[in-house]
């Protein structure tokens, strides 16, 4: 064994390769990258390998299509699923991949049972909570990435939009991953400066229009996949908080038992993560039009649970 930690990414179609060669260019673990296709997870692993020498990693990369390898792992990142093309719905993509992520969460629990499971695959709150159901592992270690990421558009644009450093800009989004989002540009800042100062109502709500499509409008240009580089690199952030112990605050699809008035459901809210996983929820106090919203998207979460019957 080497003193190394161990990531595990289960899927290695774009989000999943270009996540493992985040992990091991930022030198965080070695990697176990595993799908189901014959030779991919392999080639790959042996592509990134290739490049430590150049890059200067020093990272195991192995490429499986079973989970024998996957054993104790500390965290596994799972990208497995259909992804979305043009004119689907994210629902469209629901039973089809609650399936698989199913069956992908009984081996991983098998094989890793103190793992941390960080969920990227689409409808990404549902399969949060099929995969948190189907493992049995306690809430802290079972969350889904979708703030960051979206939140990442959002700031991404704010930066665009004032010409100023995306170091510089921070955004909150909460809610479920998906057309019901909820931006908070009350609670998004640049230099501290919230940035409804900054810019104007009708540019900023083009910007949170937009941040709320930021997944459409990429798989429209793309016309074949979906986004890769931002959401797999969200994931790697995660698990970079976690296994660094960093206490750092994102925001997270984790599962509510009441906060911000939301029951046994997986919705994106403010976390701070660490060596457990998610270390604490982080309630911040909402106006009546946000906790609407917010309660809206949540209503979106539970009529995809309802459909799965889980």
């Amino acid at each position: 064994m080497t003193g190394r930690n161990k990531i595990t990414v289960v899927g290695a179609g774009n989000v999943g390769a270009t996540a493992a060669h985040w992990i091991a260019s930022k030198e965080l673990a070695d990697v176990v990258l595993v799908d189901i296709v014959e030779g991919t997870p392999q080639g790959k692993s042996l592509d990134l390998a290739q490049a430590a020498p150049i890059d200067g990693f020093d990272v195991k990369l192995v490429g499986a299509n079973s989970y024998e390898e996957t054993a104790d792992s500390d965290i596994v990142i799972i990208t497995a699923g259909l992804p979305r093309k043009p004119g689907m719905s994210r629902d469209d993509l629901l039973k089809t991949n609650a399936d698989i992520v199913g069956k992908v969460t009984d081996e991983v629990a098998k094989h890793s049972p103190n793992a941390v499971l960080i969920i990227v695959s689409n409808p990404l709150d549902a399969m949060a909570q099929v995969a948190f159901k189907r493992s049995g592992f306690p809430k802290n270690r079972v969350l889904g990435m979708a703030g960051v990421l979206d939140s990442a558009r959002m700031r991404c644009f704010i930066a665009e939009e004032l010409n100023v450093s995306v170091e510089n800009v921070t955004a909150f989004v909460l809610g479920g991953h998906g057309d019901t989002m909820v931006p908070l540009p009350r609670y998004s800042t640049v230099a501290g400066i919230p940035i409804t100062e900054l810019i104007e109502k009708d540019k900023l709500d083009a910007i949170l229009k937009r941040t709320a499509n930021g997944g459409a409008e990429i798989v429209g240009l793309l016309k074949t996949g979906s986004a890769y580089y931002a959401p797999s690199l969200g994931a790697v952030e995660m698990a970079e908080a976690i296994l660094k112990d960093k206490k750092k605050i994102l925001p997270c699809a984790v599962y509510l038992e009441g906060e911000y008035g939301v029951n046994n459901l997986f919705v994106g809210v403010p976390v701070k993560l660490g060596k457990n996983g998610v270390e604490q929820i982080i309630e911040i106090s909402l106006t009546n039009e946000e906790r609407a919203a917010l309660h809206k998207s949540a209503g979106a979460v539970q009529e995809l649970i309802d459909v799965l019957g889980i």
